[in-house]
């Protein structure tokens, strides 16, 4: 018979370490009420290590009135590498204040049957990115005991706190640069793909509202990321009469001008191309791909609100708007 090693406790952790359980709990639970000495942390964290001890979730919650999980609903849209990066970043500075953070991954979830998915498991905040939350949604949340409910998108929901991305600039800065170097007949990608009209359609009307009062048109240019797609809408190119283009984002920008090229037009002669988020892919392509750039919020400054929002729930919802749309300008354009 195989036998099943016994379970180490923090009364273990305490006898190897030579301290109190309390002086165990208040080490690995964080706690900064209580001063204890680095050598005394050490000691604990050693033997913690060397028994293979894990302080218990559920038993750490019990203890504080709440749980220490923050949960992070994967994104039921594709939402591009630069957010992605912002979301890792924002996990690791959340692990720095002590939050375990969790993605769910609930695909075919929306709106309230998702928000009920997640309230399940009892978290001290959700972040949620994208769209789909409605206020009966973070009803539902705060009912389960959900603390802090922040939304990550272009709109915001009544009860959450939220950080708006205006994605009506990053359209106006693209129309306006393409318009300051000459273009006069400008085409706004618009991706297929379910779910990204609502990043798209503020940004195309942010082209058209730089455009207005000018002698400059816009046509929108539905496109799904394929190649194929990318290279029937390259095909028509010479036929819609157009000198430029805002191609959504970059990766968007980078299919379209490579499907240009291959139907011989030169980049930025014949048509000036620009994108958005500044990736790095960007810069390696030649011609060297204009972009509008927004610098996110902090990660540390939003993870220290959902900390805020967790200690004191009762705070009223803060609304924070990514500001400073910048265009970056390259060679395409």
């Amino acid at each position: 018979m195989v036998q099943i090693p016994n379970t180490p406790t923090s009364a273990d952790v305490a006898r190897l370490a030579g301290v109190s359980r309390a002086t165990v709990s208040y080490v690995l639970n964080n706690t900064s009420a209580v001063r204890i000495s680095e050598a005394t942390r050490r000691r604990v964290h050693d033997a913690a290590r060397e028994l293979g001890y894990v302080p218990h979730a559920a038993a750490r919650s019990l203890r504080a009135g709440h749980s220490r999980m923050v949960l992070m609903p994967a994104p039921a849209t594709p939402m591009g590498p630069l957010y992605g990066r912002f979301l890792t970043e924002l996990q690791s500075a959340l692990g720095r204040l002590d939050y375990t953070v969790v993605q769910h991954g609930g695909v075919g979830l929306q709106g309230d049957e998702a928000a009920r998915a997640w309230a399940e498991l009892r978290p001290a905040a959700v972040l949620v990115p994208g769209t789909g939350l409605g206020p009966r949604g973070v009803a539902v949340l705060k009912r389960a005991g959900a603390r802090a409910v922040v939304t990550l998108g272009p709109e915001r929901v009544e009860g959450a706190h939220a950080l708006l991305t205006d994605h009506a600039a990053v359209g106006h800065c693209a129309g306006a640069h393409l318009y300051a170097r000459g273009r006069r007949r400008i085409g706004v990608v618009v991706p297929e793909e379910a779910g990204l009209d609502v990043f798209s359609r503020p940004r195309l009307a942010g082209v058209r509202r730089a455009l207005l009062g000018t002698d400059a048109t816009t046509t929108a240019l539905p496109l799904a990321y394929t190649e194929e797609s990318a290279a029937e809408l390259a095909s028509r190119w010479p036929e819609s009469d157009l000198d430029a283009v805002f191609a959504y984002n970059d990766e968007y920008a980078m299919l379209l001008m490579r499907a240009l090229q291959d139907e011989g037009l030169r980049v930025p002669e014949d048509v000036a191309v620009v994108g958005a988020d500044d990736l790095m892919l960007g810069r390696l392509l030649r011609p060297r791909l204009s972009t509008v750039r927004f610098d996110l919020p902090s990660c540390r400054d939003l993870a220290e609100l959902v900390d805020r929002a967790v200690r004191d729930p009762g705070v009223e919802p803060e609304v924070r708007t990514v500001q400073g749309a910048s265009l970056v300008h390259r060679a395409s354009s």
